[in-house]
């Protein structure tokens, strides 16, 4: 691999397909991408479908995309390619449909005075009207602003009042779209940079509503003699208005340094820079020209004003995953402790940042152990805080309530309170010093009874998860446990595992790995059951948590020989 090399800075606006986006600056050549980090990926992205070592960006006098070994290949705006210079707006892809998105975009000083040279260039220099050079030097300002460190308001303000000064309209306006895609508001001003308050502004629907639909911009010098029909709008004539400005402001997407904004290829629809006048106005080509440019300047205003939001939003995102991730760890147990009668062991797995699992073993008394395991619908925060709500509920198990009565209160308190909208499968069993299984199952899978060579699911009956059906009952089971049984607690993120043709790894593999290994020591048995899981999936996204708890009966520790009982008593 070439030593990285140190560049100006360019951004990379990362769109997950199940998470707010991120932009993500590179600050190194080659910057390397792929899926984890160990091939030294300086953007690591979480989708089996993307390989470990995808594609790098170089810089070499100019940024440019590097098939480094995707699987499919590496797709630029739609096209597969193997390498290719990059654009300030290309679209990166893996080459599947609902994986991740990757929008190149240049550092703001580089993109801008690329920008501004082209726009000089590319304006006429035979126009021959008054004030052009004063006209010009507006256009270098407002440009300029692009990598100013100034307030976003004073920016757009000052953006504001160049287009007024070049129209020489007497008011402006810049209006935005909102989460909803609802045009609002933002600044208003009128000539000489005097601040006009929003409530008394009243621009032209007409003119806005016209302008949207034709993805293009309204100039209108003079109204009277207008072809658009704008005359008879309302709010032309109790204004009098006689010249219109509409220009709708447009995220570019891919779009060509040397190309004429007019020809650019619209993005995202941002806004709109909107002026008018009580006076007919005169626009000469270099007028169109510099305002076409300030309108472009405007949109990328507002477009990074959008990149730095969505960048709050993945901040605010990330601070809520820590805070249900740390609410998720101090429930887990940390560790087991040794229990004379009894071996345990048990892990989670979440398939995000943050699970709906949960798994917990404590004693009741000193000859009475629970073992509890529950899997919440939906991940996140709200699993969480429910989970926190599980386990302070349960922990009354603890002072001798009866565990049906404790079930049924649960699923009361979540069905009346249906606005959390969430509910929960969950296995609760008690076991004794004498192998007494008492157990609770609502709605989880049946845990596994590994007895000798045989593998049986032992606890079947059982009722409704908590949170699904306001009058369900729940009846405690009871199972005699013989030493050397061990009993295997999974949530469905262990069978329902899936494989890249998406086939799962089904409770008949589970079962199967069980056989014969009714004495291996319980970490080398969880150890084989998640190795299986992982080497199964093959890399595939999973869907589900994977849980897994492990008990091991020893026996009665008095010294008393049991009878073999039947494999199922009546409480």
């Amino acid at each position: 691999m070439p030593d990285a090399t140190a560049i100006s800075e360019a951004t990379l606006e990362v769109i997950p397909p199940d998470a707010p986006r991120q932009s993500v600056r590179i600050r190194q050549s080659p910057f390397l991408i792929g899926r984890g980090g160990g091939t030294g990926n300086q953007l690591q992205l979480s989708d089996a479908r993307i390989s470990r070592s995808a594609a790098a960006i170089c810089f070499d006098g100019g940024y440019y995309l590097e098939d480094r070994g995707q699987r499919g290949g590496m797709f630029l705006n739609g096209e597969k390619i193997a390498k290719h210079v990059l654009e300030d707006g290309d679209v990166i892809t893996f080459g599947g449909d609902g994986s991740y998105q990757i929008v190149f975009r240049k550092s703001t000083s580089t993109a801008t005075v690329d920008q501004l040279l082209s726009r000089i260039e590319n304006i006429s220099t035979g126009d021959s009207s008054p004030g052009g050079l004063s006209k010009i030097n507006l256009l270098l300002e407002a440009t300029m602003l692009l990598h100013s460190q100034l307030p976003l308001d004073a920016v757009l303000g000052t953006m504001l009042d160049h287009a007024i000064a070049i129209t020489e309209a007497e008011r402006g306006l810049l209006l935005e779209t909102d989460p909803a895609a609802a045009l609002r508001m933002r600044l208003a001003r009128g000539s000489k940079g005097v601040s006009i308050p929003l409530e008394s502004f009243s621009p032209s629907q007409t003119a806005l509503r016209l302008a949207v639909q034709r993805q293009s911009s309204i100039i209108t010098e003079d109204l009277n003699r207008d072809d658009l029909n704008l005359q008879a709008a309302q709010s032309i004539i109790s204004q009098r208005l006689r010249s219109v400005v509409v220009i709708p402001l447009y995220a570019m997407s891919r779009v060509n340094s040397t190309e004429s904004p007019v020809h650019a290829e619209h993005g995202q629809f941002l806004g709109i820079l909107y002026l008018d006048s009580r006076r007919p106005a005169a626009f000469s080509k270099l007028d169109r020209q510099i305002l076409d440019a300030i309108a472009v300047d405007a949109a990328s205003i507002l477009d990074n004003a959008r990149l730095v939001e969505h960048e709050r939003e993945r901040q605010r995102f990330e601070q809520e995953l820590s805070i249900a991730r740390g609410i998720q760890q101090a429930l887990l147990p940390s560790g087991f402790r040794d229990f004379p009668h009894l071996a345990v062991a048990g892990t989670n797995w979440p398939c995000l940042a943050v699970g709906g699992d949960y798994f917990d073993v404590f004693p009741l008394s000193d000859d009475r152990t629970a073992l509890l395991i529950a899997d919440v619908s939906g991940k996140g925060l709200g699993a969480a805080l429910l989970t926190t709500m599980l386990q302070g509920a349960l922990s009354g198990m603890k002072m001798g309530a009866d565990p049906a009565g404790v079930f049924s209160h649960i699923n009361r308190f979540l069905c009346e309170h249906s606005e959390v909208g969430r509910y929960a499968t969950m296995f609760f069993g008690i076991l004794d010093r004498q192998g007494r299984f008492e157990f609770i199952n609502a709605g989880h899978p049946s845990p596994l009874l590994v007895r000798g060579g045989e593998v049986a699911e032992a606890f079947t009956e059982g009722g409704f998860p908590v949170g699904l059906i306001p009058d369900a009952g729940y009846v405690a089971s009871c199972v005699m446990l013989e030493p050397g049984d061990t009993l295997v607690l999974y949530s469905d993120g262990v069978t329902e595992a899936t494989d890249p043709d998406e086939q799962m790894f089904g409770l008949s593999r589970l079962r199967e790995l069980l056989l014969g290994q009714h004495e291996a020591p319980l970490e080398a048995l969880q150890k084989s059951i998640l190795e299986s899981v992982h080497a199964f999936s093959r890399g595939a996204n999973q869907a589900d948590d994977i849980t897994l708890v492990l008990a091991r009966y020893r026996g009665a520790t008095n010294g008393v020989t049991l009878n073999k009982p039947t494999l199922r008593q009546p409480l």
